[in-house]
């Protein structure tokens, strides 16, 4: 044993010094997890860190990595200590741009989410400042990724075209796709000149009606009211033709149509309509001072058609919001009906007249009278 030891005591000693390295690095890794733990806990105690937790793993799993290379160096040859010193190096710089990458992005991340917090507690808007928040972070992980490439002797011509001025636009350019890149323009043109922005009501067609929850690098995503998600990709909505309710003024102005029969009475028609309109709780005075001077109605109504079987009344009932006003437009349909229906005023349906030659209409009697 003594021979041995005498035998391999400078591997042995090398052996033991790498072990006792590494497990003091993996005590400091786990002394400096729990402290960034607890002061991150305190901060957002409602939040789990999982950045920290991530980052410890990657360091204890690099240090292992490590040491088993360094170990490695005592059973290989001396003219093979380069090639090993070289993977251990690049190893240890995968390693460490790996973690300086994570943590950069977290860091961007928490700086912007507790800026969009600040803004929504002020009532401000903060469509511009989510958008960003997805350049910064796709930037960070584009860097870390060119920074990974530059370690591979192959790759370095690649990423230091990348990491030129002019380059990045080209790479992006060169591995993206044109919808992509189109999606992405798209974005940056919503976030330019905002014809909507995050927690709008907009309307592209009958069934894409929601609120604007996120603008994202590729895609817009608003929730309907059956509180579906639709996923709208940018370069699509800033092609169609939109309605933004929270554009500008939010009042809406609601039409509310109706047909009655040509043998009803239009005056009593439009009494019910108006009277009804005005009863609801949602329905606000739009009128100008000058119009209330003017005796002009709250509600206005009209003939707007006189249709194949119908005399068809609009009446014009403002709201303060979109979601209002459709709520009033259902309630009005259901409660002038009933109203239609107590006084006597009759709303149209189809008829289908059917004529029958005169031999057609004697074989249909004979194939009655055999049945």
């Amino acid at each position: 044993m003594t021979e041995f030891f005498n035998t391999h005591k400078q591997a042995i000693v090398y052996a033991l010094i790498v072990i006792g390295v590494v497990l003091i690095l993996r005590l400091i890794t786990k002394k400096l997890h729990q402290f960034l733990e607890k002061r991150y806990r305190r901060k957002f105690p409602s939040e789990e860190p999982t950045t920290i937790h991530l980052t410890q793993k990657i360091l204890n799993a690099l240090w292992i990595v490590l040491g088993i290379m360094a170990l490695a160096f005592i059973f290989i040859d001396k003219a093979q200590y380069k090639v090993a010193s070289n993977n251990f190096l690049l190893v240890l710089y995968l390693g460490i741009v790996a973690v300086l990458t994570l943590v950069t992005a977290s860091i961007v991340q928490t700086w912007f989410k507790r800026s969009i917090n600040k803004k929504i507690s002020d009532n401000e808007d903060t469509t511009s400042l989510k958008f960003i928040r997805y350049i910064a972070i796709f930037a960070v992980y584009f860097i870390g990724g060119l920074l990974i490439l530059i370690a591979f002797e192959s790759m370095r011509s690649f990423a230091a075209t990348a990491l030129g001025g002019a380059g990045v636009v080209a790479v992006i350019a060169g591995v993206a796709s044109q919808e992509a890149l189109s999606n992405l323009v798209g974005g940056i043109f919503i976030i330019t000149f905002k014809p909507f922005k995050i927690g709008d009501i907009i309307k592209l067609d009958s069934t894409m009606v929601g609120t604007v929850t996120d603008i994202t690098l590729r895609h817009t995503i608003i929730r309907n009211y059956e509180n579906k998600m639709i996923v709208i990709p940018n370069s699509v909505i800033n092609k169609e033709k939109l309605i933004n309710y929270d554009l500008g003024e939010r009042m809406c102005c609601q039409w509310i149509e109706i047909g009655i029969s040509y043998d009803s009475d239009i005056d009593k028609a439009k009494h019910i309509l108006r009277e009804e309109c005005e009863n609801h709780p949602n329905l606000i005075d739009n009128r100008s001072e000058l119009d209330k001077y003017n005796n002009v109605k709250k509600v206005i109504i009209r003939v707007i058609a006189l249709d194949d079987s119908a005399v068809t009344l609009r009446a014009w009932a403002w709201a303060s919001n979109f979601a209002d006003a459709f709520a009033m437009k259902c309630d009005l349909y259901e409660s002038v009906k009933k109203r239609f229906d107590k006084e006597g005023v009759s709303i149209p349906f189809p008829h289908r007249t059917m004529v029958f030659k005169e031999n057609q209409l004697n074989e249909l009697k004979q194939q009655v009278s055999h049945s």
